[in-house]
């Protein structure tokens, strides 16, 4: 993955809904760091020189103890070096949850094919949920692996801090191929109607928008309807209005009218 897509990647799971309560009490540790909360991909701090003497300052960190190796992890969460991968995978074993936790999103920064079966070991058999939330992000900066079934199952069968950021990784898999985007989009419709998290069923909904235009006509009428049924009935504003801009930015003459209709018969301002 280049650099610009990895940016792109970043800038739309930004839009995505995040609950910060769901994640609060997900890790009790000596450090209360969470990489991806404060990472701005857009702003890689200084000019390539200075870049390159944290990533050299990075790697001679990573080797040494456990104070040193969090700020590695931290230039690795904001940087991207293939030179430090080979160090990044043992830390996935650490026995400090914020270390293999930032371990993760550093290597869903520095994507690399070693990486893969590791972190999806780290989705399914970490204890620690908010490490395999921290898989479940960086996953989806793998959408060529064999990642799609590992995050339905997570999306199906994980807690809330994990399942709200499967929805975007799984909008990245889906979005390789027609083939990948209808599975995808099955287990999001099915998890917008069922999850009773309201920011997993905002983020399903963002999903969806996403593959819609990779997906059969069926399939996009059943996401529409979908959509039309949550802006309608879900009891929480924030997912109504997830499901009115998906339904808007379509650009479906056909919808646009139908929620023009909705808006003058004064179902929603």
């Amino acid at each position: 993955m280049t650099d610009g897509s990895g940016q792109q990647r970043d800038q739309s799971l930004s839009r995505l809904s995040i609950d910060p309560d769901l994640l609060a009490q997900e890790l009790a540790a000596e450090e209360n760091l969470d990489p991806l909360d404060s990472l701005d991909p857009g702003d890689e701090l200084g000019n390539s020189l200075e870049v390159a003497r944290a990533c050299d300052q990075g790697l001679i960190s990573l080797g040494l103890g456990h104070e040193e190796r969090l700020q590695g992890l931290r230039v690795f969460c904001e940087h991207r070096d293939p030179r430090a991968v080979p160090q990044l995978l043992p830390l996935l074993k650490m026995s400090c949850p914020v270390e293999r936790m930032s371990a993760v999103y550093a290597l869903g920064r520095n994507p690399s094919p070693p990486a893969v079966e590791p972190l999806l070991q780290v989705l399914q058999l970490d204890s620690n949920a908010y490490v395999r939330k921290a898989a479940a992000w960086s996953l989806g900066n793998y959408p060529d692996a064999p990642i799609l079934n590992p995050l339905i199952r997570a999306l199906q069968t994980d807690v809330a801090a994990v399942r709200l950021w499967c929805p975007g990784s799984l909008a990245e898999a889906g979005s390789r191929s027609p083939v990948k985007a209808d599975p995808a989009a099955g287990q999001l419709l099915i998890s917008l109607r069922i999850d009773s998290e309201p920011v997993v069923r905002s983020n399903c909904i963002w999903a969806l928008g996403r593959l819609h235009e990779l997906l059969v006509e069926p399939r996009q009428q059943e996401i529409v309807e979908a959509c039309v049924s949550a802006l309608l009935h879900d009891g929480e504003a924030s997912v109504r209005d997830e499901a009115r801009t998906a339904l808007e930015q379509l650009e479906d003459p056909d919808v646009l009218v139908r929620l023009q209709t909705l808006i003058e018969d004064g179902f929603f301002p």
